[in-house]
């Protein structure tokens, strides 16, 4: 049988996906009349696509759409032909990525529970069992979206490795991601380098804590947010990945090996004593550690009944980073600085003052002052600056991309270590 039509748009717009297998699963979402859109970009980009739909899916919009769309047939109910073995297990023909695009709040919940009661729900069981890539676009109301079960259910998913697209929370709706953020997700995941695949890296993210007395501490507003986004970017470019996460509210992934900590001393005493038992190549310090501590810690709670002030001194606590070259002092080390409402020039001159006194080899610097940056954020704006005060300005971009762009330079400064070492011999 000849080439079906729809496919002469294959690699119109680009070769960065061709021979790529994509398995797009659709679910009941009005938003499944972005799907025949989505799955043309992607076809452009030289994807091959296949479309499996929910029951529900099947009301919004018809299977035939699809398949004129893609040029193959939709899968809409499992047979004996097992489709979803055939897409997504263990086999030479296998998906080299399942896209759930939309997932309704629904889907999402069942996925993460391990319910497989539809053809998606089923394929993407099975693409677990694979280790398939899965990226979810969600789309529902936003009421429904904020719902702390599925919440939960979000942060259970990226966990297991799972990765989000969107939402665009407006009028009231989390929409599902415009058409290109969602194919460049896909791009980004299929062609992603893997430059660190023989790279030992160490990495700290979130916040610490200091004791006043048992049951008050002071910590501030990191979610650790930006250190996890490190992680998981690390981890899909091959990297062996040790966190030594705070008190962070974003769940670290599971593919790295995480050692939970409370206190900037035990952050520190951490850090300390895998750089002595362990090689790392590169050392990533992204943790907000508490910069005080109490001179004097209460071993019980004081009460306000009995006190009408309390005085607390506060002495520095260690700086982790000056550590790492004293113990490693081959290590790459990166380091992060956060600052408040400074000027562009006075932002980098404190940052390069601080690389030197760390012996850094690289500082990363956010003004926390600005919308939209830094503890808490989704999103984040950065100064990367070397030894050279060579600066590589971030603009205000999702902590995951912001990540990419870091380690990008990462990599880049260590190729060009390993090549002046080869000169040298």
């Amino acid at each position: 049988m000849s080439t079906h039509p729809s496919k002469d748009i294959l690699g119109t717009k680009g070769k960065e996906l061709k021979s790529k297998r994509v398995v797009l699963c659709i679910t009941g979402s009005v938003a499944a009349v972005q799907c025949p859109e989505i799955a043309r970009t992607l076809m452009r980009h030289g994807a091959e696509v296949f479309t499996v739909m929910s029951p529900m899916a099947q009301k919004i919009i018809h299977p035939y759409l699809m398949e004129w769309a893609t040029g193959n047939s939709v899968v809409t109910e499992l047979t004996g032909k097992i489709e979803h073995v055939a897409l997504a297990g263990e086999r030479s023909e296998k998906a080299d990525l399942v896209l759930v695009a939309p997932a309704t709040a629904n889907t999402i919940s069942k996925i993460a529970c391990g319910i497989d009661d539809t053809p998606v729900t089923s394929v993407v069981s099975t693409a677990f069992g694979s280790n398939i890539p899965i990226l979810i676009a969600p789309a529902m109301h936003e009421s429904m979206y904020t719902h702390p079960i599925l919440d939960e259910n979000i942060k259970k998913l990226q966990a297991l490795g799972v990765e989000f697209i969107g939402p665009r929370v407006e009028e009231g709706k989390a929409k599902i991601a415009e058409t290109k953020e969602i194919v460049d997700a896909v791009i980004r995941k299929l062609t992603v380098k893997q430059d660190f695949s023989e790279l030992k890296l160490l990495v700290t993210a979130g916040p610490t804590l200091e004791y006043i007395d048992p049951v008050r501490v002071i910590t501030n507003k990191s979610s650790g947010r930006m250190g996890v986004a490190i992680v998981e970017e690390a981890l899909s470019r091959g990297a062996e990945v040790t966190l030594v996460y705070g008190l962070g509210r974003t769940v670290p992934p599971r593919k790295a090996r995480t050692i939970s900590v409370e206190t900037t001393e035990q952050m520190c005493d951490a850090v300390v004593s895998e750089l002595k038992s362990r090689r790392y190549d590169v050392v990533i310090a992204v943790a907000a550690a508490a910069d005080w501590t109490p001179e004097k810690r209460y071993s019980y709670k004081v009460s306000t009944h009995k006190v009408s002030t309390l005085n607390v001194r506060l002495k520095p606590t260690k700086k982790i980073v000056d550590y790492v070259k004293k113990v490693s002092s081959e290590t790459f080390l990166v380091m992060f600085r956060a600052e408040y409402k400074l000027s562009r020039k006075d932002l980098i001159e404190s940052a390069y003052r601080r690389l030197l006194e760390s012996e850094a080899d690289l500082i990363v610097v956010n003004d926390v002052g600005k919308k939209g940056v830094g503890f808490g954020t989704e999103t984040n704006e950065v100064f990367i600056v070397d030894k050279e005060k060579k600066v590589i300005h971030v603009p205000l971009a999702p902590k995951r991309e912001v990540a990419r762009k870091i380690l990008d330079v990462v990599s880049e400064k260590i190729k060009t270590r390993v090549s002046r070492k080869s000169t040298r011999r």
